[in-house]
């Protein structure tokens, strides 16, 4: 493997956790329910919301995180993984985004979590 697709399988990895987090302060704000919590977080952590999210911002994105995303798309899949090998894929793109903002650029991050909340897919 190359140093980019370790690069991108790290932002990718830090992003998954960094999603959730942010899934999770949105969720206790709502209710005090562990069972509502729990269905709360997993309807926004999981490979189709998270194709859906990037799908809402791709029009917002520079040309360098267009590029990023691109290639995110492009890395090798586990194989248990592929029958639903798109929605992945683009869910594998979303979390190198989230991570690459969360590691190099907060004010970005901040910006598309501001997006989100207003999103009816938060509300």
């Amino acid at each position: 493997m190359t140093n980019e697709i370790y690069a991108l399988r790290n932002y990718a990895h830090i992003g998954d956790s960094v999603w959730e987090v942010f899934v999770r302060t949105y969720t206790i704000t709502k209710t005090s329910n562990a069972k509502l919590l729990h269905k709360i977080t997993t309807d926004r952590v999981n490979a189709t919301f998270q194709k859906e999210m990037l799908d809402f911002i791709t029009d917002k994105l520079t040309e360098e995180e267009q590029e990023i995303a691109r290639r995110a798309r492009n890395l090798p899949i586990p194989v248990g993984r592929r029958a639903i090998q798109a929605t992945y894929r683009q869910s594998t793109a979303f979390e190198t985004l989230i991570g690459y903002w969360y590691l190099h650029n907060n004010e970005r991050l901040e910006y598309f979590y501001s997006l989100f909340k207003t999103t009816t897919f938060f509300n």
